[in-house]
């Protein structure tokens, strides 16, 4: 398989059948990240032949070559495969042609392949025409996660995101209407200390005006590498509490009207936590509650701390 680096992917594409359709990140400027940082180059498209390669290598993973039927010993069915996701930064960045010869290839190897996901930037949708969302739906993309990061328009700025908070209304609904459905990655502590709460309400706000089907919350962990360090050495910007992260989830958990899975299930977050909106608002409430109270701050710390890598 050609896979480059570290593989990323979400928690609950764990069943999904991984490609590599791009390596690094067309953007590759925000001053948090350091995703990518141990590669040559910032961006890298997988040349076609390479994916196909891959999904012929995956069938292999799929048959089960001793399976005896009426006809004859070795007869093997299509491999069967429910989901694909591109691996990548921001797959979505490819051009639609690109990215509809990706799925021909899929479709070719895994006609049974119902979907492909993957990364996305809000601004991956903007440079896509109405008509080419449709046509990729229509193709099979589905399920995009897109890390929005924030409603916060200030620290969207601070941080070079490239794109503002109603942006990120405006596209989401270019993809409802294309038949796209999309989840959200958000980053507690991207807007800095004291402005965690107010950068949640803002967030909500936004949220509640579009049509995800997750919410997962991630925390900002600050490494030596990015540029936000450098920001913070210079003291043009100050880190959140751990505390003040988990307060900051829990007026977003407060703000959001929409029905909604909540989650936060990655790495960067010391207790994992799930539950649906509105219903399990007031457990994930009690849950966020017992984790500033019985945890606390240093303890809290003492795993950002040790975090090495996410």
């Amino acid at each position: 398989m050609h896979y480059t680096g570290t593989i990323w992917r979400p928690p609950y594409e764990a069943g999904s059948l991984i490609i590599e359709a791009t390596a690094g990140c067309t953007h590759h400027r925000c001053k948090f990240c350091t995703l990518y940082e141990d590669l040559p180059f910032t961006f890298r498209p997988s040349p076609l032949e390479d994916i196909e390669a891959d999904l012929l290598e995956a069938q292999t993973w799929y048959h089960d070559p001793l399976r005896k039927t009426e006809e004859r010993l070795f007869e093997q069915e299509p491999a069967r495969v429910d989901r694909i996701f591109l691996a990548g930064a921001n797959p979505f960045g490819l051009k639609a042609k690109h990215l509809l010869s990706i799925a021909k290839l899929v479709h070719q190897y895994f006609p049974g392949c119902e979907s492909l996901g993957c990364f996305a930037r809000v601004t991956d949708v903007t440079t896509k025409s109405d008509e080419e969302l449709r046509v990729l739906s229509a193709a099979g993309f589905d399920g995009l996660t897109l890390g929005i990061e924030t409603g916060d328009d200030e620290a969207l700025a601070f941080m070079d995101k490239g794109y503002s908070a109603q942006d990120i209304v405006t596209q989401c609904r270019r993809l409802d209407d294309a038949g796209i459905r999309y989840g959200f990655f958000y980053l507690a502590g991207i807007s800095g200390k004291g402005r965690g709460r107010a950068a949640a309400q803002a967030t909500a706000a936004i949220c509640n005006q579009t049509n995800p089907w997750l919410i997962g919350a991630n925390m900002l962990t600050v490494y030596p590498t990015s540029a936000l360090y450098r920001e913070i050495r210079a003291g043009r910007w100050t880190e959140e509490t751990e505390v003040e992260k988990y307060e900051e989830i829990r007026e977003l958990v407060a703000g959001l009207s929409i029905p909604v899975t909540f989650a936060m299930l990655g790495a960067s977050n010391p207790v994992m936590l799930q539950g649906q909106l509105p219903d399990q608002r007031e457990q994930l409430i009690d849950a966020l509650n017992t984790i500033i109270t019985d945890i606390g701050e240093e303890r809290l710390r003492a795993y950002r701390t040790n975090l090495r890598h996410l």
